[in-house]
């Protein structure tokens, strides 16, 4: 399961409303971390209710491999920091902050404090791991 998480994979996250959106995460300490803040409707969401489900899948036709990874919880919004700023944006985007697109430089070097971009930590109460890969003949 890690090695899968490992990948630079779009999960979906839900929140109540029912609202399901794309993410971008990092799997790291048992946990995933999303980038959040104030401008978007996730941070508000789960301000207002911090239950939380999260998929992570991949389904490719040609090699018939299917894996999938469902995670629910109680999120929580954490302080940003840097490091893992970096570590979870070069994961989708290089190494190479140079070749960056701008928006995306801003959340390491801006003022968290003043931007208010925060993390939504999710420490899954319940993790399933399922692979339900085929034969491609």
């Amino acid at each position: 399961m890690d090695t899968f998480l490992q990948q630079p994979l779009t999960a979906r996250m839900a929140t109540s409303g029912p609202t399901v959106r794309p993410v971008w995460f990092l799997w790291e300490d048992g946990a995933f971390w999303v980038l959040t803040g104030p401008w978007a409707r996730l941070f508000d969401r789960v301000k207002d209710d911090p239950k939380v489900a999260l998929v992570v899948d991949e389904c490719d036709i040609a090699t018939g491999r299917v894996q999938q990874v469902i995670a629910r919880g109680r999120a929580e919004l954490v302080p940003f920091d840097v490091p893992r700023g970096r570590r979870k944006l070069s994961r989708y985007l290089g190494a190479d902050e140079t070749v960056w697109d701008e928006r995306f430089v801003h959340y390491l070097y801006d003022d968290p404090g003043e931007r208010g971009t925060m993390w939504l930590r999710l420490a899954p109460t319940s993790l399933t791991a399922t692979d339900l890969s085929y034969c491609v003949e």
